[in-house]
């Protein structure tokens, strides 16, 4: 069964999330914002050996510790979909203006695309390109969990901002309704900011798709 940790990370309060089969004890890590010593330590004191870093989109508190994680740890990086590859070419500019250490930019191992899955240990998840905050955005659910990991498309009484450079409300409102709901009322989300939720709560009384 998968299992995770949330770790909030960064000044912005990023939701970076640790997840792993219970059975092999092999982790990915999504969306390592930053505080990576932080993040290593967690997976040290879960007892998990880190074997990936998984990415929903390139904002700089999700994406900018990526590359030196990957280099500290000889990680691949899977995902996001090749539409935030402008996002990660400009991490550089991105922690500067933001006021986060220096981030270099990388190239994924592996680009995502909607339909595909992604596994850790005997743990499999499926990828479902939910764009709107950023063009190339991509959503990790575990049916067998009952959870989705959904960065910035939706939080617990609101959604993702869309008033970024290629960002689309439109497109936002149609991830949420066409890739989101159909996983079920039941799946309780990690967003990437703020409390856990429940589609089905979102669906009632999020005022922004209910």
């Amino acid at each position: 069964m998968l299992k995770y940790l949330t770790v909030p990370v960064t000044a912005f309060a990023q939701n970076c999330s640790i997840v792993w089969c219970d059975e092999t004890l092999d982790a990915a890590v999504i969306d390592p914002g930053g505080d990576l010593d932080r993040i290593e330590s967690e997976a040290r004191r879960l007892g998990v050996t880190l074997k990936a870093i998984w990415l929903t989109h390139a904002h700089i508190d999700h994406a900018g510790g990526t590359a030196e994680l990957a280099r500290r740890l000889a990680l691949p990086v899977i995902g996001p979909h090749p539409g935030d590859q402008f996002w990660i070419d400009g991490l550089p500019q991105q922690s500067q203006m933001f006021g986060f250490p220096p981030a270099g930019p990388f190239t994924p191992t592996r680009w995502l695309a909607d339909g595909d899955t992604v596994q850790i240990g005997n743990s499999t998840l499926n990828v479902r390109h939910c764009p709107g905050h950023t063009p190339g955005h991509v959503v990790f659910h575990s049916p067998e969990a009952k959870r989705a990991f959904v960065g910035d498309v939706l939080f617990a009484g609101s959604i993702g901002r869309t008033d970024f450079p290629q960002g689309n409300h439109a497109q936002l409102i149609s991830s949420i309704q066409q890739r989101l709901w159909p996983m079920g009322d039941d799946t309780v989300f990690i967003p990437g900011h703020g409390p856990e939720s429940t589609f089905g709560e979102e669906r009632r009384h999020n005022p922004y798709v209910r």
